[in-house]
């Protein structure tokens, strides 16, 4: 058991790592296309990626040492189509007249491998129906894929690291791997009997993608600052040698959040992405108050080091300076609980003293109307051609 424990043990040690590198393009991918992400789809992607780092060690894992890899003297590929027909042939007798002679095909080490290998893709072919709605000659070519990807890997001694091959290359083992997908496609209504379809979940993504969430923001805002920090470094190189150097944050701060949002509805580059605009909570919005939640943000909020670094005076009134921006900051997280617990607004203070709000651009629309809209697309694309 220890060869299948280890490399899962393994994978569940790996997994929060690459699920931490690929949350950020899972959340601008799904904010962007529907607005929102429903608890269930969030599973479904992550446990996607765990099943995809234990398949990949279970079939590279245990690692031999380099000497005994060296030392190896066996074939490196196998070729022959339904070779383990043939080693079972060998050894065991297929004149079943009993329940035990049955038992004893069953027992042979070469059907273990034949299970393992059907086990190994199942679940991938369960989450290409599901997940990605792929039909079954879809499946066949992405399973056999995954499982050529795997025999290439074991084929290339780990990508060169070893000097040679230290696991057999089979197309025994490709075929019965597209099988397993196959299979896995196959029974995916019975598995996710018990849970929505992904219509649906996508259906109720696009009705909450209307509203606004704090970490929808804080995507946005991620993006926001890896921009930031890119433009910053590119001012930098491009004033190195200079004066206006040490002013690079404080150039590209007032040109992404103070002089350009105000003319696009507020938008930076990271709600552009994420599909949300700035708004005013009672009218149209004015181009002041766009500006000045801008300033705050920026300024008092985000990146107050930018200007009060470069200030020419006392340490002590940069220290005064610093109190109270990081009070103002305090009072802004306190108000925005308060609104949560007593009005469920979900507002800064910056937010209500400029009266401005993130609203999504996602506009909720229900099956009937989206099949209306594609039809009214076929029928243009059919008049056109003709």
């Amino acid at each position: 058991m220890d060869v299948y424990k280890i490399p899962i043990e393994y994978a569940f040690i790996v997994f929060p790592f690459i699920a931490f590198i690929l949350t950020i393009p899972f959340l601008i991918h799904q904010y962007r296309k529907f607005g929102s992400i429903p608890m269930l789809k969030s599973f479904c992607f992550y446990s996607m990626i765990l099943y995809l780092i234990c398949a990949y060690f279970l079939v590279m894992l245990p690692l031999p040492s380099f000497e005994k890899v060296a030392a190896m003297t066996g074939p490196t590929y196998q070729l022959v189509p339904f070779q383990f027909i043939k080693d079972i042939m060998a050894t065991v007798s297929f004149e079943i007249k009993n329940i035990t002679d049955l038992i004893e095909i069953l027992k042979h080490s070469t059907m273990y491998t034949i299970i393992f290998n059907i086990v190994l893709t199942l679940p991938f072919g369960i989450y290409l129906r599901y997940i990605f709605k792929k039909k079954w000659y879809h499946t066949i070519i992405y399973t056999f894929l995954l499982s050529l990807f795997f025999e290439l890997t074991q084929l290339s001694g780990l990508y060169g690291i070893y000097s040679r091959p230290y696991r057999l290359f089979d197309v025994d083992d490709l075929m019965i791997n597209t099988l397993g997908g196959l299979i896995g496609h196959i029974i995916t209504p019975l598995v996710t009997i018990f849970i929505p379809s992904i219509d649906k979940l996508d259906e109720k993504s696009y009705k909450k993608g209307t509203r606004v969430t704090l970490i929808r923001r804080g995507v946005s805002l991620v993006i926001d600052i890896l921009f930031i920090i890119v433009f910053t470094i590119l001012a930098k190189i491009l004033f190195y040698g200079t004066g206006l150097s040490d002013y690079s944050l404080l150039f590209i701060l007032t040109l992404y959040y103070v002089l350009i949002p105000p003319f696009v509805s507020g938008k930076t580059l990271g709600k552009k992405v994420i599909r949300l605009k700035l708004s005013s909570k009672e009218e149209k919005t004015k181009w002041y108050q766009i500006l000045i939640r801008n300033i705050i943000l920026a300024f008092f909020i985000l990146f107050p080091y930018s200007w009060i670094n470069l200030l020419p005076i006392d340490k002590f009134v940069k220290l005064i300076i610093w109190i109270v921006i990081i009070t103002f900051q305090i009072i802004n997280v306190i108000y925005y609980i308060y609104t949560v617990i007593g009005n469920k607004q979900h507002a800064f203070l910056y937010e209500k003293i400029t009266n401005t709000k993130n609203s999504s651009t996602i506009e909720y629309e229900g099956n009937e109307q989206r099949n209306e809209k594609n039809e009214e697309k076929n029928v243009v694309n059919n008049c056109n051609n003709k």
